[in-house]
């Protein structure tokens, strides 16, 4: 039998039990369709961390009390205090190139209105270390920080929440009771997996400090003047820390470090939210299997025919192998469509990122024709060793 006849006539059986074939195709269309969904939003989740982190810039040193490596939880406390932005101003040669942070979760209002935000301290050097664009008035001065001025700078939501229809600047906001001027409103920053990255409010750090009744500060910013040298500025960095607090230890991290230890645990996500979709494959797979053998005790007086007329076993392997295969490919193609279909939707009608990367449908297509090999042979296999003679005689 050639395998063009071979294909003819598994085609013909499929349609014969069109029903069946379409409720057996089921579970391999939603199990491809599930891996091109998953890996998409896997990647796309991955592609939105680095856009957001390597926006930032590659120069950009996170400084927090504690070993970290890359990412993780700093010390409750921190031994870290405002004449630090001084000290690594000196060793980076430009204390402008230095923020601070001291940043907590509070109520701010405003008359009637009030919403939930991060209230940030920083100092006058935030917008030049992290590029962030005030689009309307301005950011506060060394001489706000220095005299603790009571002034703030909105996120876009804040001062959309808060002061709907009406012009923000010059107006009052209260935070824990304390009454803020606003000076200055931030550029739309979007959102990251649905959360609002514009509830925000920046206040000078000498008030934040008094605000949250605490002296620390949290964690340092260091904008380093090119990436050329950078490690270097890092060992500095915390050498310099190290010997005026000591007994305590310090983590300098880039982003470039930050970004690779996120692109490894999202790679590794991906794979197990693939692997997990992969398992609906193998249910497939089973349904397959448990069809096929039907279909050969269904069809074993054809069978003893063909074989009484001529047919080598592995020409009838080969007709219930081909009839496999077709069944998981056509489900894996149209598997396939659901699933870019649907990343698509996701990644235009929802706060889920995703973005289909070539290799997931093609993993997804080799899977599915491999799932109907491999489940196909048994009985493929079982249809083949029948007995001509045994065939025929069956009722």
């Amino acid at each position: 039998m050639r395998a063009a006849e071979a294909f003819r006539v598994a085609l013909d059986a499929l349609r014969a039990n069109r029903l069946r074939s379409l409720l057996t195709m089921i579970g391999v269309i939603i199990g491809v369709w599930a891996v091109v969904v998953l890996v998409a939003i896997g990647q796309g989740a991955r592609e939105e961390v680095e856009s957001e982190v390597a926006g930032l810039g590659a120069n950009l040193i996170f400084v927090v009390p504690g070993e970290v490596s890359a990412i993780g939880a700093a010390p409750a406390t921190s031994p870290l205090q405002l004449d630090d932005v001084d000290l690594l101003g000196r060793v980076t040669g430009n204390r402008q190139s230095v923020a601070v942070l001291v940043s907590s979760g509070a109520s701010v209002r405003a008359g009637s209105g009030e919403v939930f935000a991060t209230v940030s301290g920083t100092n006058e050097n935030t917008p030049l270390v992290f590029d962030r664009e005030v689009a309307r008035g301005e950011y506060f001065r060394g001489t706000d920080v220095d005299t603790r001025r009571r002034v703030a700078v909105l996120g876009s939501t804040v001062a959309q929440t808060l002061f709907p229809g009406v012009e923000p600047l010059g107006r009052q906001v209260t935070v824990n009771g304390v009454r803020f001027r606003v000076i200055g409103v931030f550029a739309d920053q979007g959102t990251t997996f649905g959360v609002d990255r514009n509830l925000e409010v920046h206040v000078p750090v000498t008030t934040a400090q008094r605000l949250f009744d605490v002296r620390r500060v949290d964690a340092l910013a260091v904008k380093a003047p090119s990436t050329e040298g950078i490690e270097d500025l890092q060992e500095r960095i915390v050498d310099t820390l190290e010997a005026r607090y000591e007994g305590q230890t310090f983590s300098a991290v880039t982003q470039t470090q930050i970004l690779g230890t996120v692109g490894r645990i999202l790679n590794l996500l991906t794979l197990i939210l693939a692997a997990i979709a992969g398992i609906s494959l193998l249910v497939g797979g089973v349904g397959v299997s448990n069809i096929m053998l039907v279909s050969v005790r269904e069809r074993t007086r054809e069978i003893g025919l063909r074989k009484a007329l001529g047919a080598r076993q592995r020409d009838v392997l080969l007709q219930f192998l081909t009839e496999a295969v077709l069944l998981t490919t056509i489900g894996g193609v149209l598997g396939i469509g659901l699933g870019v279909g649907t990343a698509l939707l996701v990644e235009r009608y929802s706060p889920l990122p995703a973005s289909v990367v070539w290799w997931s449908p093609v993993l997804a297509f080799a899977v599915s024709v491999g799932v109907g090999v491999f489940f196909g042979v048994a009985p493929a296999r079982r249809a083949g060793r029948l007995d001509p003679v045994v065939a025929l005689r069956t009722e």
